[in-house]
């Protein structure tokens, strides 16, 4: 399998300019699908502006001047998605990756407080030995729990790299969501209501400015307002 790809068939998420070179860094297979995520090269160099090359990314991993999700990165090819977030502590900058409304991945700035922590969604669980419940979530992470006291969509607030559960927020009415998908991708919304449909179907989230997706497509953000920082075009 080829370890780079051509820029014209980049992932349509990825917010990068096509013609300006044939080649672009493909990301390392990792938690994150490859539509989900993009190499750390490419976020420095096309995104950010903080690297002018390639190469000037593998001084900076060597030196171990870059952390994703608290946690040294050490390979170019590492992929950063959703949720992910990005810490440059040598120059006290940190970022987090979320969506536009374009689809796009996008960057956006945040506190040195806010980089400690990280939304992670609960994609499926499971019970294991010991009556334990693993918890999968979006970004690959495991946590195992002694009770079973979240559903799958909740999103738990979690120290990153320890893996510590702040808070939780749930699929309810009067939550803000993120729209990660479909037609209203990016847009954040309050949820109205979770229709269980009972068939083969996905179930439906309902907002009050009358937008509606399935449930795959809902990441919670927070209660009444978002816990994270959004683009400005994505502020209620």
């Amino acid at each position: 399998m080829s370890n780079e790809m051509k820029r014209l068939t980049a992932p349509r998420s990825w917010p990068v300019k096509r013609k300006t070179s044939t080649w672009i860094t493909k990301p390392a297979p990792g938690a994150h699908s490859l539509e989900e995520s993009i190499p750390i090269t490419v976020v420095m160099r096309d995104m950010l502006g903080l690297a002018g090359t390639a190469k000037e990314v593998r001084l900076m991993l060597q030196k171990k001047m870059l952390k994703i999700d608290g946690k040294t990165a050490r390979s170019p090819k590492q992929g950063i998605g959703l949720m992910d977030v990005l810490g440059l502590p040598t120059i006290n900058s940190y970022y987090r990756m979320v969506l536009d409304k374009r689809g796009k991945l996008q960057m956006v700035k945040i506190s040195e407080e806010e980089a400690g922590w990280k939304l992670t969604r609960i994609d499926d669980k499971k019970t294991i030995a010991g009556g334990k419940t693993q918890l999968n979530l979006h970004d690959g992470r495991n946590i195992v729990l002694d009770a079973n006291q979240y559903k799958t969509g909740d999103v738990l607030k979690i120290t990153i790299p320890e893996q510590k559960i702040l808070a939780s927020y749930s699929l309810e009415k009067g939550n803000t969501a993120l729209i990660t998908s479909g037609a209203n991708v990016g847009n954040v919304a309050v949820v109205e209501e979770y229709e269980i449909t009972r068939l083969p179907s996905e179930n439906l989230v309902k907002f009050i400015d009358g937008k509606y997706t399935t449930k795959c497509n809902v990441f919670i953000v927070g209660n009444k307002t978002s816990e994270i920082t959004l683009p400005e075009e994505a502020v209620l």
